[in-house]
């Protein structure tokens, strides 16, 4: 497996040694999606698995077979998103139809992000977020032109002129990565998913292989 350079430099400062074991068939998603993908967001998925960087949720192309996670995959958030673009009219400036909007991210407290599929080229689209919190008056839609990966970079290592996000968690700070399936197994053990450290309300509310 070649890895993108862009995700080779993302793993100099968030490791992949809780990364999941999926295989994906990225024919078959970009079958059903109906377009082809970034080739560093494959590479990331292809690398890390399919899990989140802290409360950062990086979309699968497909439904994962993890309890309680089968909506939530790039098909399953895209209806949402655009509606959003549609009603908000998008980023200032941009003349783009909802259907150009693909989420590829979401978390952070309630932020959003997504690709503009505005080339042919999947590689040449730009990162589009959707903040929750912004100042007045400011728009809530953002472009930035890198890819996915590079914008995950640059945002854990503040090289924005402004944390690009309406959630500062993981600006100027790189995160952990943890796949959904060591998250479930943690919540099994009653360990915390993200940390793996015990977690004092596990028994609380206590989760089995069954839930």
């Amino acid at each position: 497996m070649t890895i993108h350079p862009d995700v080779d430099t993302l793993l100099r400062i968030v490791p992949a040694e809780h990364r999941g074991e999926e295989r994906m068939d990225w024919t078959a998603a970009e079958a059903a999606l109906g377009t082809r993908l970034p080739s560093d967001y494959m590479s990331f998925i292809d690398t890390y698995g399919v899990g989140d960087i802290e409360e950062l949720v990086i979309l699968p192309p497909l439904p994962v077979d993890v309890p309680n996670l089968s909506d939530c995959h790039i098909g399953g958030m895209s209806e949402g998103l655009r509606w959003v673009w549609e009603k908000e009219g998008g980023a200032p400036g941009v003349s783009a139809r909802p259907e150009t909007v693909l989420p590829w991210g979401t978390g952070c407290n309630a932020n959003e992000l997504a690709w503009l599929m505005t080339d042919s080229d999947p590689d040449k689209w730009p990162v589009v977020a959707w903040r929750r919190q912004v100042s007045y008056g400011e728009s809530r839609w953002a472009i930035f032109d890198c890819g996915m990966v590079k914008f995950l970079t640059r945002m854990m290592l503040a090289e924005f002129d402004e944390c690009p996000l309406g959630d500062a968690s993981l600006w100027g700070r790189p995160g952990v990565f943890v796949s959904w399936r060591e998250q479930r197994r943690r919540l099994v053990a009653g360990l915390d998913p993200l940390t793996g450290e015990p977690d004092p309300y596990a028994e609380m509310f206590p989760i089995s292989d069954d839930d």
